[in-house]
């Protein structure tokens, strides 16, 4: 073997000191602004949190930041008592029902219908489209009247099946549009080639769509499951008795203004589970964020 023919590997550069400094000291002043931000935007969230643990003769005199001279003061009995709480938790149960219900119909729905605008030919198929994509401008208080004439007459009013199916149908145009787009831009080779193999649209829809796609439709899930956990104005409008945890906490703040050891860890608590949807599926939402952003 000749020297020629050797590979030669030679060390990776080795940066000097003052280009690190200088780098440093560059980026320094952008990321303290980006963390001083960060800790801005989470003043809110950690102030909740420290007033949820303090007792309502603690809360009376000061503010939550009281916490910091007194650490003695917070105390987890407003989360036991919470916990404890029958209504609270009924409503917990309620929302998770319409979120996960709304969720799973938006996503199989959308994913069926954004393969079939993608990748099948039938009649009309464009102008069904457009027609979807239209319906994204349309405002969902322009439907409350109307749909809330049409629950009561067929039974759906107070239910929180009839609140999920509401936010089904205006989740679909967003759901449709955001998968068709996504599933058009896999590589029409694979999907030929599984034709030729004999292979049926179910068992293309399955075993390649769904898989190959699986980051756009957990980013959608992640959306819909968000926006629907955070509603408000739908489930006042379509619901009696029928209340989820935001409709629960207003309750509580109309009824007892005082009762702030009830309203912030409850409140608390309807933040965190959908924060820790999120970061359980936080790979998979960037991973949708991205995808066709590279070729």
């Amino acid at each position: 073997m000749t020297a020629a023919a050797e590979t030669v590997r030679l060390p990776p550069a080795r940066e000097s000191l003052g280009t690190r400094i200088v780098r440093a000291l560059t980026r320094g002043p952008l990321n303290v602004l980006l963390a001083v931000i960060g800790l801005l935007w989470l003043v809110p969230t950690i102030g909740l949190f420290l007033t949820s643990l303090l007792p309502v003769s603690a809360l009376g005199a000061s503010g939550w930041w009281q916490i910091f001279a007194h650490p003695s003061r917070a105390t987890w009995s407003n989360y036991d008592a919470l916990f404890h709480n029958a209504g609270m938790l009924t409503a917990l149960k309620t929302t998770a029902y319409i979120a996960v219900g709304n969720t799973l119909l938006v996503v199989i729905i959308g994913a069926m219908a954004g393969y079939a605008f993608a990748w099948l030919d039938f009649p009309g198929r464009d102008w069904i489209f457009v027609i979807v994509i239209a319906l994204l401008v349309v405002p969902i208080q322009m439907a409350l009247i109307p749909m809330f004439r049409f629950y009561d007459t067929v039974g759906l009013f107070d239910t929180w099946y009839g609140i999920a199916l509401f936010h089904t149908a205006f989740g679909l145009p967003f759901a449709i549009f955001l998968l068709r787009n996504f599933f058009v831009g896999l590589p029409k080779d694979i999907l030929e080639s599984a034709r030729i193999d004999g292979a049926s649209e179910i068992r293309i829809f399955v075993r390649l769509i769904l898989p190959l796609g699986l980051p756009a439709i957990a980013a959608l899930a992640i959306f819909q499951f968000l926006w629907t956990w955070n509603d408000l104005l739908v489930a006042l409008t379509f619901g009696q008795n029928t209340t989820p945890i935001t409709v629960w906490i207003s309750e509580q703040l109309r009824e007892f203004a005082t009762s702030i050891d009830i309203i912030a860890p409850a409140s608390f608590i309807s933040l965190v589970i959908p924060l820790a949807v999120f970061f359980a599926f936080q790979r998979y939402f960037v991973q949708g964020l991205l995808a066709g952003s590279v070729k």
